[in-house]
């Protein structure tokens, strides 16, 4: 038996070891080992609340938290895998001086070895700033044009301030918050839900990396009116002192008013006036000038429109010396008319002038041309004015009718003597 097993042993070596190399590569071939790549794996950074009890933010450089990573294992386990079974790591308790965190490697398959995965690189690195906060103002803008004929009356937010925090060199950049919205050819009030960005001093935007705001968006309302432009109407009151008269002209400053409020309010306003006892002439020697407030004069629904205007107009009332001139009517531009049946008659002292004096406005006064002044004595209205029944012959004194103005004062040869004679005589 023991020549048997030792008989030709070299021969039986050798096949033994032919017979071991030939199953290892019957393995090999039939299951190879090969490499694949995964990318855009996510690297999960754990104990990142060591940094948080320490008041500080991080942020990821470089997207350093995302790896390529390549693992090699035989073709069978390489075929199972998917990028969710590669799991990348970096461990904030090992953050170094430069700020960055080794990433380790693993496999949820128990086939492949730690030291067969590798990423295109091996660090995390993370810019760490100390952690700030603070409240800042919510500024409210519309943006567009609302339809023609009708303005925006107000805007408001249900926020007036947000909290902002973040690094504290994000965070010192930070002025305001601003949200708007688009009015464009509005005719009707708007709400919405807007977004809210943030700004710098200079209002430029800011892209805020890393600064997270208690809220996102705010609720924001737009009211929005209809416009109309009205008249103001004015007028005044009081007699001005002896000497002196109202012109019957008021002049305001602005003329016209843009008034804005719901379509069917503005149906029923077409002017704003002025009370006449706001502007008491009484006593006056000069053109009296009033600052009037004209919002209390408004009805409730409506508004002024323009919000550079304080509703403030100027009024004045013009005040002038009474102007007096004195005319010679040429006696022949006075005529009698109406001279009772039987009776002729003559003007007294006839060829003599008629002077008159006249008082009034200067634009009334001056222009009196006393050759044009045609004077009349109706005898007929005289003797009903004077409950006279019949008039016998002789020389009465009777009123003059120049035709003047009713608004110019006329005193002097106001009468004439007419001489009535029988017509046998």
């Amino acid at each position: 038996m023991r020549k048997k097993i030792l008989h030709n042993w070299g021969l039986k070596l050798a096949s033994l070891l032919l017979a071991a190399v030939l199953w290892f590569l019957v393995v090999q071939l039939d299951d190879p080992r090969k490499s694949q790549s995964f990318y855009n794996v996510p690297v999960t950074l754990i104990n990142t609340e060591l940094l948080e009890q320490e008041d500080k933010v991080y942020e990821i450089l470089d997207n350093t938290d995302t790896v390529r990573v390549t693992v090699t294992a035989p073709t069978s386990i390489i075929s199972q895998l998917r990028s969710t079974d590669i799991v990348a790591e970096a461990d904030v308790s090992r953050l170094t001086d430069i700020n960055t965190i080794p990433i380790t490697y693993s496999v949820l398959n128990a086939g492949v070895d730690s030291g067969s995965i590798r990423g295109d690189h091996d660090v995390v690195r993370l810019s760490i700033e100390e952690r700030d906060r603070k409240w800042v103002k919510v500024q409210y803008n519309t943006i567009g044009e609302v339809a023609e004929g009708y303005m925006v009356a107000s805007a408001s937010a249900d926020q007036t301030l947000v909290e902002v925090t973040g690094p504290k060199s994000a965070v010192d950049q930070i002025d305001h918050a601003g949200v708007e919205i688009d009015v464009t050819g509005a005719t009707s009030s708007l709400s919405a839900n807007v977004d809210i960005a943030l700004y710098d001093k200079e209002g430029q935007l800011l892209e805020a990396s890393g600064v997270i705001k208690n809220v996102n968006y705010v609720h924001m309302s737009v009211e929005v009116l209809a416009t109309k432009v009205v008249p103001i109407e004015v007028s005044a009151a009081g007699v001005p002192a002896k000497g002196f008269l109202y012109t019957g002209v008021v002049d305001c400053s602005p003329e016209s008013v843009r008034v804005a409020g719901s379509v069917s309010a503005l149906g029923n306003i077409s002017k704003v006036t002025i009370p006449e006892e706001q502007m008491d002439l009484s006593e006056a020697q000069e053109d009296v000038v009033n600052v009037i407030n004209i919002r209390s004069l408004l009805p409730d629904n409506i508004r002024l429109a323009d919000s550079d205007f304080n509703g403030r107009v100027t009024v004045t009332a013009h005040v002038e010396p009474v102007a007096v001139r004195t005319l010679n009517i040429p006696a022949g531009n006075v005529s009698i008319t109406n001279i009772p049946e039987g009776l002729t008659a003559r003007l007294a002292g006839q060829g003599e002038d008629f002077e008159i004096k006249i008082s009034g406005l200067a634009a009334l006064v001056t222009p009196a041309d006393p050759g044009m002044i045609a004077g009349t004595i109706d005898v007929k209205a005289w003797m009903e004015e004077e409950e006279i029944d019949s008039l016998t012959a002789g020389t009465y004194q009777i009123p003059v009718d120049y035709g003047i103005d009713e608004d110019i004062a006329v005193s002097g040869d106001v009468t004439a003597d007419v001489t009535f004679s029988n017509v046998e005589e």
